[in-house]
């Protein structure tokens, strides 16, 4: 008998809870279940939990006529909410239909940011020493694939293997993961410009624009 929720090839792991639809009541609901792990005690009863609560990023400003179209948290009543996710849906950067973005934020270990990358492990930490430690032809130093600011702070990204129809990169931010991933691949170039990435748990912006449910938060990947 485990008390914890099990997959059969990984052992435990974080249940994964999406909303069915999106707009300001789920947003704030998440939000709330977030906060309320700051006042948590680690499942041991050792006292407060060390690790803050987990971020919820989403792009602001939106990108010209991007929505936001999915939210997601991974966590349990006992170890409170690891990771979360953020689906958000607009015009390819480069043209020729509609693209996709996911942000994920999780404690070491969780994984959901590998599932949505379509990666292998828990963690993209295998991957990002090799590209940080090997950059490549015509990279002699160690130069980010993205940059992003989240929170106000420069933020670089590195590309990690994904399969083709998506692009995946991973950093780090606030002392968890941060991984964008992107559908189809070359919506990846979205990451290229100036974005922003900002905490909703801080403050949820009135003009935040919600549109249809994000598929790839809905078992689709």
């Amino acid at each position: 008998m485990h008390t914890a929720w099990r997959c059969p090839d990984c052992g435990p792991v974080s249940p994964l809870h999406v909303a069915e639809h999106i707009g300001p009541e789920i947003v704030a609901s998440t939000i709330d279940r977030i906060s309320a792990d700051r006042g948590m005690t680690d499942p041991d009863g050792s006292g407060a939990r060390a690790v803050p609560a987990v971020p919820l990023w989403c792009p602001w400003p939106l990108p010209p006529g991007w929505t936001m179209t999915g939210v997601g948290w991974a966590g349990d009543d006992r170890g409170g909410v690891r990771a979360t996710a953020v689906a958000c849906s607009g015009p390819a950067p480069l043209g020729g239909g509609p693209a996709d973005l996911v942000l994920v934020a999780e404690e070491p270990g969780v994984g959901l940011g590998t599932r949505l990358a379509g990666t292998a492990g828990p963690d993209p930490g295998p991957q990002l020493t090799e590209a940080i430690t090997e950059p490549g032809p015509g990279h002699p130093e160690r130069v980010a694939h993205a940059k992003v600011r989240a929170g106000g702070h420069p933020t670089p990204l590195w590309s990690v293997k994904s399969p083709t129809d998506r692009s995946a990169y991973a950093g780090e931010a606030r002392g968890i993961w941060l991984y964008a991933i992107t559908w189809p691949a070359s919506a990846g170039y979205l990451l290229a410009e100036d974005v922003d990435l900002h905490d909703l748990t801080e403050w949820t912006p009135p003009e935040l624009v919600y549109g249809a449910p994000s598929p790839y938060l809905h078992g689709k990947v």
